[in-house]
């Protein structure tokens, strides 16, 4: 019988597979040693297969250890399996096929994972700080107006990933660059530096009688931009004053309304953002690395690199056909013939600077971005940078109607739009579930099923996958979607609130816990540190949503198939098992972004 530490402390393991699999290389060591193969702790942990199968939690292929002992591996499993000395948490070891087995004893596992899930509380499925530190840099969106739906899918990976990376130990900043030197953010400050008297009549006409009392400066200050984009195509006139700008913020000498334009709108994308629970560490501005002279040094190095090339007409540019870009993108312009930078220039100081300062640099783009990651690559080489970024792309999101969006062209749908929208429709959803509620209770849930719905569809669909948002799936309570998470969460807290336990300890008793669908939700709760490290390691953030959802739907089979508060001799343990969780369930939301709720 095996039974928690009724003072609740944490195990001294944050896995609780890891003394398990400790147990089980030990054996196979041993066994194949005595078998006289050697072979090391090591290479045996990396053959085995944690995921297992029908006929054990664990799987041993033996190939390459058959082949050198010289027998077929059918037979030599046989024997493996015969020589695995017994240990107390394996419950059987056998021999199919190729694949030595191992069943782990139920006891130990439910005891490991119920007391770090309870004893460890908000810190299980984390790790210790690493003393490693990375940069997110994520979003980092022009500052010309609102957001769209299809640039948040980078918010919320880049959001998700720095919570992930946290969790498994690595100290995060995460950066927004700001481009403030770019085409379009000279076009905010261009039409906003003129009396509204002096605007082209075409612009003036699409913004006037649109403004709304009290509205975020985003959507004011942008309201112009796709206007102002179409008029420019057809005034050469207009586009040589926008150069003049754009002019003036190479110099370091710009504009007074600059910057606090930029600053403006930027600061309404950051309150959509925030409701969205994403917030930034850092705000790098491009325009700073001309200032104080990161460009010009950068632009230095390039002259001077290996396959720098000058153009008839005086620029500078990179002969990169032996980069493996694409034929049309052999040749890469760093700097133009006035002598002005461009923006994949001022990003090589960009990264200069982190390379500086962080031992893991990443950047979210988008998949359309490729090229220019791979151009960065080539003039990172080129300068004589070893280290790369690390690149997570992603696939665009579709409007709910379908097609591509352009705030250019004026056809996106707006992050402000989706969310308002999402809050409304979870609003009336709350209202039919929940008549008790009061007006207050009412807006606060609404918030965090919208909010979260939006984020965790989202967040599900694996980044160089598309995502197509449809809000029957969004806001589903059974589907794969975040009021599914929050609904079992809340249902656990009520459980628990019921049982009158909401506060620990929760003492247990690993034997009572023998039921099918106990054991299935301890194994899948026995996952979290592994599906952490996991997603911290490879950038697939998705792996993290698709464990909430895997502990949420078991959890939900598990309060179905056996009772819990009336239960007998297993009351206590199966309250423990409900403890943990929704102790896991809320540390999955919360590396997610998806508000707990303990009601709804």
């Amino acid at each position: 019988m095996v039974a928690s530490n009724p003072s609740g402390s944490a195990p001294s393991s944050f896995d609780p597979w890891e003394p398990i699999l400790a147990a089980i290389v030990l054996g196979l060591e041993r066994a194949l040693t005595t078998l006289g193969v050697l072979a090391t702790a090591d290479a045996v942990r990396e053959g085995l297969d944690v995921e297992g199968g029908p006929e054990g939690d664990i799987a041993f292929p033996v190939h390459r250890w058959a082949a050198r002992a010289k027998q077929r591996p059918e037979e030599f499993a046989a024997q493996i399996a015969s020589a695995v000395p017994a240990s107390p948490d394996v419950g059987s070891v056998s021999a199919k096929g190729a694949y030595v087995n191992f069943t782990v004893e139920p006891s130990v596992l439910v005891s490991a994972t119920l007391e770090g899930a309870i004893g460890l509380g908000t810190r299980w499925g984390t790790r210790p700080d690493t003393g490693g530190e990375a940069s997110v840099e994520h979003t980092s969106a022009n500052p010309t107006g609102p957001l769209h739906i299809g640039r948040v899918r980078n918010s919320i990976i880049g959001d998700t990933f720095a919570r992930i990376l946290r969790a498994a130990g690595t100290k995060v900043t995460t950066q927004y660059y700001v481009d403030d030197m770019g085409r379009q953010a000279a076009q905010i400050t261009w039409i906003w530096a003129k009396p509204r008297s002096e605007w082209p009549d075409t612009v003036r006409a699409a913004v006037e009688g649109l403004e709304v009392p009290g509205e975020k400066p985003d959507q004011y200050r942008g309201r112009p931009y796709p206007a102002v984009s179409a008029y420019l195509k057809d005034h050469p006139e207009a586009r040589a004053e926008v150069a003049g700008v754009l002019g003036a913020v190479e110099r370091g000498s710009p504009p007074p309304e600059h910057r606090p334009l930029a600053q403006s709108v930027l600061d309404g994308m950051l309150v959509s953002l925030a409701r969205l629970g994403i917030r930034f560490d850092e705000f790098v501005w491009e325009s700073d690395f001309v200032k104080d002279g990161s460009v010009a040094r950068v632009l230095d190095s390039l002259r001077r690199a290996p396959h720098a090339v000058r153009e008839e007409n005086g620029a500078w540019a990179i002969d990169t056909s032996g980069y493996g870009l694409p034929k049309d993108s052999n040749r890469v312009v760093v700097e133009r013939s006035d002598g002005t930078s461009l923006y994949v220039t001022r990003d090589i100081a960009f990264h200069l600077q982190k390379f500086g300062r962080f031992a893991r640099v990443i950047d979210v783009l988008g998949a359309d971005h490729l090229l220019h990651a791979r151009t960065l690559e080539a003039l990172l080489a080129e300068v004589g940078e070893a280290r790369r970024p690390e690149f997570v792309l992603y696939a665009y999101i579709h409007a709910p109607e379908g097609g591509k969006m352009s705030t250019r062209a004026g056809t996106a749908v707006y992050l402000d739009d989706l969310l308002e929208e999402a809050v409304a429709r979870a609003r009336k959803e709350v209202l039919q579930r929940r008549e008790d509620l009061g007006a207050a209770d009412v807006e606060r849930i609404a918030e965090a099923v919208g909010t979260g719905a939006i984020r965790y569809h989202v967040i599900r669909v694996a980044p160089d996958k598309p995502v197509v948002f449809r809000w029957e799936d969004a806001l589903s309570f059974e589907g794969r979607s975040g009021p599914f998470l929050q609904y079992s969460y809340a249902r656990a807290s009520s459980v628990l609130r019921k049982a009158e336990r909401d506060a620990g300890p929760y003492p247990f008793d690993a034997a009572r816990l023998t039921d099918r669908e106990e054991l299935a939700l301890v194994r899948v709760l026995s996952r979290f540190p592994r599906t952490v490290a996991y997603a911290a390691r490879t950038a697939h953030v998705h792996a993290v949503a698709g464990y909430a959802h895997d502990v949420a739907d078991q959890f939900n089979r598990f309060y179905h198939a056996v009772p819990v508060i009336r239960s007998g001799a297993e009351r206590e343990s199966r309250i423990a098992l409900v403890a943990a969780t929704r102790q896991t369930l809320g540390n999955a939301l919360d590396l997610l972004g998806v508000p707990r709720l303990d009601s709804m």
